[in-house]
Order: C-alpha cells, then sequence, then structure tokens
C-alpha cells in the first residue's frame, strides 16, 4: 500500500496470529483501516461454517484487501505426519477444514467484499511445502496436501473472480518460516520475523497485478510452483 492509499480498507481474517497480528499493524502503519476476525478475539472459528457465514454476511461495505492468516500446522497431533503408518482420517479432515475448507468459505463471499470497478485483493497464506512440483522431501501428508488443496482453490477462484471484477487480484502466499508459536518447534530454521513477514507480503501484493491473479508467491515476490 503505497502513501497515496490512504483512505484503503482491509479484511485481516486471522487478525490476533502472529502473522494475521503483524499484517494489520502493518497496513494501519500504511494509513488503512482493517475489520480484523479472528477465533481467539472475536470468537470468529473458520471450523464453524454457519458463523463463517453469519459473520461475513452482516459485514457492511467493501475492502481492498482479504487476507485469511488463519492455519494450523497440526490438528489431532503433535507434529506433522512423517510416514503413511501416521495417517489417520481425523487428522486430514482436521487440516483440510482449517486450511482449505475455512478459507474457501471466506473467499465465497469476495465477490461480494471486493469492489467491482477498482483493484481488489484476495490472498491466503499457503505455504511452499503444499507446492506438487516442489516437494522433494515427503512427509508431512495432511500439511501439504491441505496447502495443495487451498492453492487449487485460489486458481479456480481467480478464474472466476476475473469475470466480474477485472482489476482483481487472488493469489496464495508462502509467508516464509516465520517466528510463531506455529514454528516454535522447528528450530533451526532461518527465520523471519511477523513484522518482516507481513511488511514483504504487503509490499508483494503492491506489486502484483489482474495478470498474476490466480498465481501462487512467497514473500520476496518470486513464483513457486504448483
Amino acid at each position: 500500500m503505497t502513501k497515496e492509499k490512504r483512505d484503503m480498507r482491509a479484511l485481516v481474517i486471522g487478525g490476533s496470529g502472529g502473522i494475521g497480528a503483524a499484517v494489520a499493524q502493518q497496513w494501519r502503519g500504511r494509513g488503512g483501516e482493517v475489520v480484523g476476525l479472528s477465533r481467539a478475539r472475536d470468537g470468529f472459528d473458520l471450523l464453524q461454517p454457519d458463523l463463517v457465514e453469519a459473520r461475513l454476511t452482516a459485514l457492511d461495505g467493501v475492502f481492498d484487501m482479504i487476507i485469511v492468516a488463519s492455519g494450523a500446522l497440526v490438528s489431532t497431533r503433535s507434529a506433522p505426519e512423517k510416514a503413511l503408518r501416521d495417517l489417520s482420517a481425523e487428522e486430514m479432515a482436521a487440516q483440510f477444514a482449517i486450511n482449505a475448507i475455512g478459507p474457501a468459505l471466506v473467499m465465497k463471499h469476495a465477490p461480494r467484499l471486493l469492489a467491482r470497478r477498482r483493484r481488489g485483493v484476495f490472498a491466503a497464506l499457503s505455504a511452499r511445502v503444499g507446492s506438487i512440483a516442489d516437494n522433494r522431501a515427503g512427509g508431512w501428508y495432511s500439511y501439504r496436501a491441505s496447502k495443495a488443496a487451498l492453492n487449487q482453490l485460489i486458481k479456480t477462484g481467480a478464474i472466476e473472480l476475473a469475470r466480474t471484477h477485472r482489476e482483481a487480484v487472488c493469489v496464495a502466499l508462502h509467508p516464509g518460516t516465520v517466528e510463531t508459536a506455529f514454528t516454535a518447534h522447528y528450530p533451526g530454521r532461518q527465520k523471519l520475523s511477523p513484522q518482516e513477514s507481513a511488511a514483504r507480503l504487503l509490499d508483494v501484493l503492491d506489486g502484483l497485478g489482474p495478470q498474476e491473479s490466480g498465481g501462487f508467491f512467497d514473500y520476496a515476490g518470486a513464483a513457486v510452483e504448483w
């Protein structure tokens, strides 16, 4: 968001989490207004479809950016599955519910919540491990698959959104490995602070146009393979 964009409005889903809170803070710091929804602060739970529908339907006005910054690395386990023997229906269902179905239920409202005649952005935090082409290590079955599903939903939603919102940008974002509770159990990796990741993600979004809609980009602006 550049200096002239002083009346911009953003909807941040997961606004109390590490990256979501940082995105909200960065947006406000650049002069924008934020409407934040999160389970911890507002009881906004992506695992409750009726609640999601009611809360989003009740929102007034339009937004310049909608970003889904919520998600989970594990749901019913203490760590991602490393082998096929670790797979369970419960974990897979839970991961798809929070990482793919939840963001899709938010994206359902994008045509109404984004302006039709000016640029608008819908973005969801994905992960590089959701890339099928980039999968060289294996493991992390449920998380990988749920993020790959999210990527497909973003790609498909972008195609439909472009028919009515010609200036829209609908993308998946890889925020990098960020220093949050989400990654606390994975030491030894170079991590970004939430503020650094958020600032970079907003810079990336600033540089994208309708021609990049439907894409998958990392925090440095590089395209990620599907």
